[in-house]
């Protein structure tokens, strides 16, 4: 059976439960494990809530859709009908709540989260989640070497049917959805869309690029060494690419921050973190001078602070990282980056697109992708605080999900497009 038809299957599961649905008011579990179908709610906000839904599509011990839907009740387990709807897919060592509501993420956090703020202005709010999210530390990940682009893919169309077909209304056509997503998740979201993007009528793609423009041959090098020494260590075996270095970082900063790092050495643990955000280019040079958040740096360069971001969030979204990552996913991310491999061509694009960047990660680099897309309906906003010559300390790549003027700065123009697409 077609996984596009086990999502129907699904739907009326979904719709079985809530003609009765449960009375609780906060987190109600139906199943666990969730076999084939589980939904969990609790409250985030004001009248806005969260859901998640476990929709199981094979016999591997992670062969689950994980969607996830932020939205506005009228009552408990009766949401409202937002016209507009968003599904999100999150970045590298997170999951969609981590990202998108992290006030429900594990150590919490006090950032108050893209989806729920545009739940509240009436954006019917989904996403999901890639399969590596799911298992614990000790858990089964005898099927992560599995995990790819297309398998992601795959899901990523399982999860908008069953958010369309759950969506109110028979105009199916109008109630296609906007497709968006974070970083790596910006990155899918591209290759979804030129694959033929089923379901989706636009496309919003936060601090990523798919194409590397030509003057920047050396990022596109790079990208290509990573994916060639990635696929060394596949076929040796490695299936797992763990996010033990920032669970690490963020569980030590909040727990010890002026003891010695174990980590950095020379660094404390505070000085760590502060370190792998403000000069994330040291380890990960997407850009120049690509970093997850703002620092604010002395005279020789060293990070003193972070400029935009509360540490505390920070450090609860490297604590709450899940456990482990696909490197298969990781390398074939790279191979698109790379070019040298067969893939789906931004040129197939022709929904409109919005791109949100962010000066001091992606940002101006991630133009160059907006220039390949048929779309006559291209808008972009890169966010920045300063001119070129101060790159180094710009808004950062985590800061446009966690900065305490994220909202002022990149929701609100992300809202507005979508309310108007």
């Amino acid at each position: 059976m077609s996984r596009l038809g086990l999502s129907f299957i699904v739907l009326v599961a979904w719709t079985s439960a809530f003609a009765s649905p449960p009375q609780h008011t906060e987190v109600e579990s139906l199943a666990s494990p969730p076999t084939p179908f589980a939904v969990l709610r609790e409250h985030v906000v004001g009248d806005v809530h969260h859901y998640r839904f476990d929709i199981r599509v094979g016999s591997t011990p992670n062969a689950i859709v994980r969607v996830h839907r932020v939205v506005r009740e009228r009552a408990p387990w009766r949401s409202r009908s937002p016209t507009h709807a968003i599904m999100l897919l999150h970045g590298d060592f997170a999951n969609f709540v981590t990202n998108f509501v992290p006030t429900l993420g594990n150590p919490a956090s006090s950032a108050p989260g893209l989806a729920p703020y545009l739940a509240a202005r009436d954006i019917d709010v989904w996403g999901v989640d890639r399969r590596w999210t799911l298992p614990s530390a000790n858990g089964d990940i005898s099927d992560l070497g599995e995990m790819g682009v297309d398998q992601e893919l795959g899901d990523i169309a399982v999860a908008l049917a069953f958010a369309r077909a759950t969506r109110p209304g028979d105009d199916r056509a109008s109630s296609r959805i906007v497709l968006g997503g974070f970083s790596h998740g910006g990155e899918l979201a591209y290759a979804y869309v030129a694959a033929g993007g089923r379901h989706v009528s636009a496309l919003a793609v936060l601090d990523a690029y798919y194409d590397i423009a030509p003057e920047h041959a050396e990022l596109r090098e790079l990208a290509c060494a990573n994916a060639a020494a990635g696929r060394e260590a596949l076929a040796q075996g490695v299936t797992d690419s763990d996010n033990s270095f920032f669970i690490e970082l963020g569980t030590l900063a909040r727990s010890a921050p002026q003891a010695p790092s174990p980590v950095f050495s020379g660094y404390t643990n505070r000085g760590a973190l502060l370190a792998m955000n403000g000069l994330t280019y040291l380890l990960a040079p997407y850009t120049p001078l690509y970093h997850l958040s703002a620092p604010i740096l002395d005279a020789g360069g060293n990070v003193t602070a972070l400029r935009e971001s509360a540490e505390d969030d920070v450090s609860a979204w490297f604590a709450s990282a899940p456990p482990h990552q696909s490197l298969r996913e990781t390398v074939e991310l790279d191979e698109i980056w790379c070019g040298q491999t067969p893939r789906p061509e931004l040129a197939n694009i022709r929904v409109p697109l919005f791109y949100l960047g962010a000066a001091g990660a992606f940002g101006d680099y991630g133009l160059y992708s907006t220039t390949r897309v048929s779309s006559t309906d291209v808008t972009t906003h890169v966010v920045r605080r300063f001119g070129p010559e101060r790159v180094a300390e710009d808004f950062g790549h985590g800061d446009l999900l966690y900065a305490a003027d994220a909202p002022t700065l990149a929701w609100q123009p992300l809202a507005a497009w979508l309310l108007s697409h």
